[in-house]
């Protein structure tokens, strides 16, 4: 029989992973969702989705963006932290403070994978599992990663998680596994339906309106507005990686 281990993409996709469960490894187990391939499909080439995050706007002492996409994506529960050291803990957005040592002046805001347009994840990936979709959006394909961990190390915002821990209940829209690696897919899933980042609606909700999502390829979306009429920043602009991910106010 042959082990599934060493299945090749296609074989997996054949054998009929798609229609319940797909165990990888010994303690990898994935439960099916249609597939990264199917969502990338969907994906638009005309358009390229971003955020642009104004950190005036973020409160320090708020944490809904981080809450909505645990809730959302099913990381972070407390099952899951009672299994592993705190410092293995997954972080899909992190809220960061920043400070400047001249003026004093603090500011908070979220960071999560910046869905680079040159994405160093996708470059070291030896299996094709870091992968990023037509419409800009950076994936990682549970079914083919082989939890090589080289895209964390080349991710410069440390954006990347690793899941340590057995997942036993997991969101159908956001497969986990035991020795895969793991980030921000922008909400995908919600964006495929019409919807917004959880992340956006729980800022949005919480009054702040701090994560502006939108099309960057459109000029009259109102993130491109936006961009146009306020200076903006991309976190490590001297790697010229063109992030999805702006941040203003900072």
């Amino acid at each position: 029989m042959t082990n599934r281990a060493e299945m090749t993409r296609r074989d997996i996709l054949k054998s009929g992973a798609a229609a319940s469960t797909l165990t990888l490894a010994p303690g990898v187990t994935l439960m099916a969702f249609g597939g990264t391939a199917e969502a990338s499909s969907r994906a638009d080439a005309g358009k390229r989705w971003g955020l642009l995050i104004d950190a005036s706007k973020c409160a320090a002492d708020c944490n809904d963006c981080v809450t909505a996409c645990k809730v959302e994506n099913g990381w972070g529960s407390q099952t899951e932290l009672e299994q592993i050291d705190p410092e293995q803990a997954p972080e899909w957005i992190r809220k960061v403070t920043l400070r400047d040592t001249s003026t004093g002046r603090e500011v908070s805001a979220p960071v999560m994978c910046q869905h680079c347009e040159a994405p160093p994840c996708v470059d070291v990936c030896p299996t094709g599992a870091s992968m990023k979709r037509e419409d800009g959006i950076v994936l990682v394909d549970k079914h083919i990663c082989i939890g090589c961990r080289y895209c964390m190390m080349a991710c410069p915002f440390k954006a990347r998680s690793f899941v340590h821990a057995e997942i036993t209940d997991q969101n159908v829209q956001a497969p986990r596994g035991k020795g895969t690696v793991e980030s921000c897919n922008l909400c995908a899933p919600r964006i495929d339906s019409g919807r917004i980042p959880a992340c956006v609606e729980a800022c949005e909700k919480a009054g702040h309106s701090a994560i502006l999502f939108g099309d960057l390829k459109d000029p009259d979306s109102a993130i491109s507005k936006a961009l146009n009429d306020y200076d903006s920043v991309a976190l490590r602009a001297d790697l010229e990686l063109d992030p999805g991910v702006r941040y203003t106010n900072l």
